[in-house]
């Protein structure tokens, strides 16, 4: 069904509920798409979007926050809150090369494949301990029984956070996100950077702590951690300030449950949907890891991206000028038509599954990719293997979260039977 792109506005809330129709229009129409008033250009096409993602020398992730652009009265309100924190800095997401590398390279012992695959028990056992938590109910919402806790169980494990700060660790990551791709109000994004403090300051104290106390942990890991300088005339290495350590461990935070939370919910519906997928998956469990590639593909939960330009740059034969800021739109590249087949429906056999860039591409792929795919493979795995059937609910509004940028069900009610012999 063909729309009207000229009128695209990215926080109605209509078109937030599905941005898909908009995307396949740009696609065909306008692949490099300018945004009436908002000054900034959605780029949708696989290709395009790989070609900004291979070029970092131009298309800068020195974008700022990923929000919206703030006037300056409303910054010098943020300026007042965050000055109760700690300083903002750019590390991983929002930095470029040399610095992005520095910085990875210090974390990326702990998301390493080896590292993540031994993780693998003790993701079951918290998949398992919570299907066993509503086996027996036979109607349950998702989100809230299983989307959000298996997610953050395990990154709260990766980051040694006590069980009884799992609720302030999910709020945190909700504050964080806030303001990304969404148009609440001032006051709603400034109640989140209070949270931002909270969780700065909750950290910045276990980090302290760790001076006296050192632990096997990612917190430890980071303490002890050297960067390199850039003068080449330099020999020391200096270690991390606290603002840096601070910025690390909220990405890891942001990355390691909201992307999971939202494609498990994504995958249960999608199964429900489409039933005989689901009888595939218990007849052979080992299409498991393919079906949350293909979730991840169709649902890809971090939309898209900002980028900004650090010269004048043609793509896709639009003349962009240094400076403006461009969305590089991944949910519409995980559909183009160019690479694959039916792109809308769900086929977790088709080809060229791995190409998908839900979780990017480049220097900035995600961290946590491999973790997520972990998750999401047990999570199939288990839930096919203690679930008969699966319905969705009458109650369901399927309602997302208002925002262009990160896309997820805000809850999903199921219903089911349990297989037999199965009981909590």
């Amino acid at each position: 069904m063909a729309v009207d792109i000229s009128t695209f506005n990215p926080f109605d809330p209509s078109t937030q509920q599905c941005p898909f129709p908009h995307y396949a229009q740009m696609r065909e129409e306008a692949p490099v798409h300018p945004v009436a008033g908002l000054g900034v250009h959605l780029v949708t096409k696989h290709d395009l979007v790989m070609q900004v993602l291979r070029d970092p020398q131009t298309y800068s992730s020195l974008f700022g926050g990923a929000g919206m652009p703030l006037s300056s009265a409303d910054r010098e309100k943020f300026a007042e809150v965050m000055a109760a924190g700690y300083p903002r800095v750019p590390t991983m997401l929002t930095a470029d090369q040399p610095d992005h590398t520095r910085y990875r390279r210090l974390v990326a012992r702990a998301f390493h494949p080896k590292v993540i695959a031994e993780m693998e028990p003790i993701i079951r056992q918290i998949t398992v301990e919570l299907i066993e938590s509503w086996i027996d109910k036979g109607r349950i919402e998702f989100v809230k029984e299983f989307g959000v806790p298996l997610p953050v169980r395990v990154i709260a494990k990766a980051l040694n956070v006590p069980d009884d700060r799992l609720a302030d660790f999910k709020r945190w990551s909700d504050d964080s996100i806030a303001g990304i791709g969404t148009n609440i109000t001032l006051e709603q994004r400034l109640q989140a950077e209070y949270g931002v403090n909270e969780f700065q300051h909750y950290f910045a104290e276990q980090i302290e702590l760790r001076r006296t106390n050192p632990q096997d942990d990612i917190l430890t890991n980071l303490l002890n951690a050297s960067i390199d300088d850039d003068d080449p005339e330099v020999t020391d290495k200096r270690q991390l300030d606290m603002p840096e350590m601070l910025s690390i461990i909220q990405q890891l935070l942001v990355a390691g449950n909201e992307t999971t939370t939202k494609s498990l919910t994504e995958m249960i519906r999608l199964l429900a949907e489409n039933p005989e997928e689901w009888a595939a998956l218990k007849a052979d469990p080992s299409r498991a890891e393919k079906v949350f590639e293909e979730t991840l593909r169709l649902s890809t939960p971090t939309q898209g991206m900002w980028r900004i330009l650090t010269k004048d740059a043609e793509l896709g034969g639009v003349q962009l000028t240094k400076g403006q800021r461009i969305i590089i739109v991944f949910a519409s590249a995980n559909r183009d038509e160019a690479l694959y087949d039916n792109p809308d429906e769900f086929q977790p056999m088709r080809d060229h599954l791995r190409e998908n860039l839900a979780f990017g591409k480049g220097i900035h792929f995600c961290l946590g990719a491999n973790l997520s795919r972990l998750e999401g493979k047990v999570a199939a795995e288990e839930l096919s293997k203690r679930i008969d059937t699966i319905t969705l609910s009458e109650s369901n509004k399927y309602q997302y979260f208002p925002s262009f940028m990160l896309r997820g069900l805000t809850d999903l009610d199921i219903e089911f039977t349990a297989a037999k012999g199965v009981t909590a």
